[in-house]
């Protein structure tokens, strides 16, 4: 009787298994009692979290702006929104990049206008994006000095270091009220979910670190050193390149930011070591400057990006890239072919970017599909190349899973996504966290197997078994996999598995 009921049993699995080997979604076979699923790749763009364009001073489904121009360093003008997600010549994206000026936030010492950004990240929330975050200590222009009471306290200092910085940075008051602004900013916001990363800003026009290494060691560190104390959960990224040309190394020699050099010094190895992103502004600049004996693609970003100590940086905190003017100045002002586009994008992946700034300015319609082709390769796109599972298990049994996955993207994921498995019929689901870290797949072949133990009291019956990258917290799928079969709830289906009664 009991041979009876296997055969039968396996007869089933296998006409199952015989019967979705004919799927356009997956091709399964069954060999050796382990069922082997190989997911059919999927060419769809994927609008995932932490990578892609950004929306600047503007969120999903508002105007773009016109022209070749675009606004930045004040609070943003919310648009009406009418209910539609959808950017008119611009890509869709999960993240809004903000960057607003001090004196917007912090109205009186001490006192601070927190809607500023509360306001931003409901409204980002609300179109499906994560808020990027620059606190620009000033601007060009009086409407973007440093806040007026900042102003009254030191005066008009002159003799400036730099030709683009407003204050003198080595007064005490800086770091004193600049620094306190910060602080309170880590405390009120590190961790927030909705929070993508923040930059480190705190010197030269827009925050972009023009002058930094005119620094004495004393102010340059105590300055950084405000947002490492202050942000130890949320990311932060740091421009090492603008402004420090003549020694990229500067900025953070002798920090607890990790760095590594060609030449075999570091800044250290230890908990105490924090790993920050960077940025670039002017990704594209082929020619912007005539009036300079050098461009920033082909006689800045290459070199300095190793010689800053961040060529590896990209493994552990995300790389992000800003426009270099827009793409309509591209288009009709420098007068780039596809040729040279297709170059700019290919040296961004080179460099690891996982989202990019285009200042929320019209994409071409000609340069539509190398954007398109571009974004397929920006940050992470997993693959679930082949997965394994047994026909057949016993509550209290082993459910031994293996999948071999593929990192088609430049970058890894830098937040801790799940890697969940469900099996679920009409009356029951339950659902395993694996132990698999996605932060650490790189580009390229990832392997990960892992032996499951059904819970005790699992009732028998026929289940279907899914995966998803899902949030930590919530079980909710989050991150699209590049396959296809991706059911209404964000999970994918591999096939079916039989829990069934313990055989005496």
């Amino acid at each position: 009787m009991k041979v009876t009921t296997i055969h039968l049993l396996t007869k089933l699995v296998l006409l199952c298994f015989l019967a979705m080997e004919k799927s356009d979604l997956h091709a399964q076979i069954l060999s050796k009692g382990t069922i082997k699923v190989y997911p059919k790749e999927s060419d769809q763009l994927l609008l995932n979290p932490g990578i892609g364009f950004t929306t600047f001073q503007r969120f999903n489904g508002d105007v773009l702006n016109p022209g070749m121009g675009w606004t930045e360093g004040l609070p943003i003008e919310y648009q009406e929104f009418d209910g539609d997600l959808t950017n008119k010549n611009y890509p869709q994206t999960t993240i809004a990049y903000f960057r607003v000026n001090w004196r917007f936030l912090e109205t009186g010492p001490g006192e601070y206008d927190w809607n500023l950004i509360d306001k931003a990240l409901k409204t980002a929330a609300e179109r499906g994006q994560t808020l990027m975050l620059r606190i620009s200590p000033y601007e060009k222009g009086a409407e973007k000095d440093v806040p007026a009471w900042y102003r009254e306290i030191v005066g008009d200092e002159k003799n400036m270091k730099s030709q683009k910085w407003r204050i003198d940075p080595e007064n005490p008051a800086y770091i004193k009220y600049f620094g306190g602004m910060i602080a309170a900013l880590g405390q009120r916001y590190d961790g927030h979910p909705d929070i993508e990363s923040v930059d480190v800003s705190f010197i030269g026009y827009w925050g972009e670190g023009q002058g930094t290494h005119l620094l004495s060691d004393k102010t340059r560190r105590g300055l950084i050193d405000t947002y490492l104390d202050n942000f130890t959960k949320t990311h932060l990224i740091f421009q090492p390149l603008n402004g420090d040309a003549p020694n990229p190394n500067r900025l953070v020699r002798g920090t607890n930011i990790a760095a590594y050099w060609p030449d075999g010094t570091d800044n250290g190895n230890g908990p105490q070591m924090r790993h920050l992103g960077w940025r670039i502004d002017c990704l594209g600049d082929m020619s912007f400057f005539p009036q300079w004996d050098f461009n920033h693609m082909m006689d800045v970003y290459p070199q300095d990006i190793i010689r800053s100590g961040m060529s590896d940086a990209w493994k552990k905190a995300p790389v992000t890239m800003e426009i270099c003017g827009t793409f309509l100045n591209w288009l009709e002002k420098q007068k780039y072919d596809e040729k040279t586009v297709e170059f700019i994008f290919e040296q961004a992946l080179k460099w690891h970017v996982s989202s990019f700034n285009a200042k929320s300015s019209p994409v071409p319609k000609e340069w539509s599909p190398l954007v398109e082709k571009w974004l397929k390769k920006m940050g992470y796109r997993f693959v679930l190349r082949k997965f394994t599972y047994p026909p057949t298990v016993f509550p209290q049994g082993q459910l031994r899973i293996t999948s071999w996955w593929e990192n088609k993207g430049v970058a890894p994921i830098y937040r801790a996504y799940t890697y969940a498995i469900r099996v679920k019929n009409n009356s029951h689901s339950h659902v395993w966290a694996t132990d698999a870290d996605i932060r650490k797949w790189l580009p390229g072949d990832i392997f990960f197997e892992e032996k499951l133990y059904l819970p005790k009291d699992m009732p028998p019956g026929n289940y279907d078994l899914e995966i998803a990258l899902v949030d930590p917290v919530s079980f909710d799928s989050r991150i699209k996999l590049a396959i296809e079969g991706v059911n209404a709830e964000g999970w994918y289906p591999m096939g079916k598995v039989i829990v069934k009664q313990q055989a005496e």
